[in-house]
């Protein structure tokens, strides 16, 4: 019987059709469909063979071999891609909060003498995995910086993975030392404005660094914000009816590319026994309004079929609820930052994304 007809209402993807996946979705952007299927995505994610009640050691291991076969998948992505030309690459190495050393990497247009918008980048990968000067992030600061800005990528320590194991607060701490030395360091690195920007874990933790400056007293630091993507509630390992009834993007879109498995083990990973379950630093999407007044311009980009998606959109509303300047987009068609991994399949998309973050950049008043 045809829904229409009996007044029911159609319910979105795995809510409506639990049999569907990625690739079966029809609202799935083909020619996203032709990219998966060859590296064998079009199939919903298998649940992870442990959950986030392992012992400590066997989560971290599952999260490195995670991040060996994420950084295959990235590289190839690009790969064969042509250089974009124009450019000046430098790295800077600046000592982190408990003595560490933490690699910036600075990208910006070629002979470029006049103060140019920046861009703190901090990458995905739920904050526990993957790395700044990784394939598909040196793309995307090298396409931010070919439209005329600085770009400075920030190589933080990760819960788990190469650069582990450090749970929270360490990469976070990392990203403020970062944004405390490039705003002292303006000048010459020939910055006007400071957006501090990521996707995924690198989302929540461009959320959180201005959520801390703003805690602190260093919000002149930060004169904008974009995430994409975000991860930013921490609720992927409650019960299906749970995360229904909070956010249904978790089992509208569970197992479109990524699943809650997964990142339920990444959640114990980054924050070991929960302590800091509804700390909005540590899970951004719990900010009250209390903690979001007085921020700078905020910009979210969400994707229609990830499961991230509803906290993303949610967090928009509590920055408007807040009296913060703020706007949100939606890629439609696309899987968790979709158009940013699969850029030669989707190229306009990618490039909307980039033109977006530029614009947001660019627009942004000079201190």
């Amino acid at each position: 019987m045809n829904p229409e007809s009996t007044g029911a209402i159609e319910r979105p993807g795995r809510l409506g059709d639990p049999a569907l996946s990625l690739g079966t979705d029809p609202r799935t952007d083909p020619r996203l469909v032709d990219a998966l299927i060859p590296v064998g995505l079009g199939d919903n994610t298998a649940p992870a063979p442990l959950g986030p009640g392992a012992p400590r050691e066997q989560l971290l291991e599952f999260v490195a071999a995670a991040e060996a076969g994420i950084e295959g998948l990235l590289a190839s992505l690009v790969d064969g891609l042509e250089p974009t030309a124009g450019l000046d690459h430098t790295t800077e190495t600046i000592r982190g909060p408990v003595g560490n050393d933490i690699q910036l990497y600075v990208t910006r247009p070629a002979g470029s003498s006049a103060p140019l918008p920046g861009i703190l980048y901090l990458h995905g990968g739920g904050m526990v995995m993957l790395k700044g000067s990784g394939p598909v992030y040196a793309r995307f600061h090298d396409g931010l910086a070919a439209k005329g800005l600085v770009v400075i990528g920030v190589e933080f320590r990760n819960g788990g993975g190469a650069l582990g194991p450090h749970p929270f607060p360490a990469g976070l701490d990392d990203c403020a030392a970062a944004l405390d030395w490039v705003h002292g360091h303006r000048a010459t690195l020939g910055v006007s404005t400071l957006t501090v920007a990521g996707e995924s874990g690198g989302g929540n933790l461009a959320l959180a660094t201005a959520l801390r400056a703003g805690r602190e007293g260093r919000l002149a630091a930060v004169d904008g914000v974009y995430a994409l993507a975000p991860y930013i509630s921490g609720l992927y390992g409650a019960s299906v009816a749970e995360r229904e009834a909070a956010l249904p993007s978790l089992v509208e879109n569970d197992g479109y590319f990524i699943e809650c498995d997964a990142s339920a083990i990444q959640v114990e990973v980054y924050d070991p026994g929960a302590k800091h379950a509804t700390d909005p630093l540590c899970w951004p999407y719990h900010a009250t309004a209390e903690d979001l007044s007085g921020l700078p311009p905020h910009a979210l980009s969400v994707n229609e079929l990830d499961l991230l998606r509803d906290e993303g959109l949610a967090y928009h509303r509590s920055l408007v609820e807040a009296g913060v300047e703020a706007t949100v987009r939606t890629v439609d068609g696309t899987c968790h930052a979709g158009e940013l991994m699969f850029q030669t399949a989707l190229p306009e998309l990618y490039e909307a994304t980039v033109e977006s973050v530029y614009q947001f950049a660019a627009g942004l008043p000079h201190p």
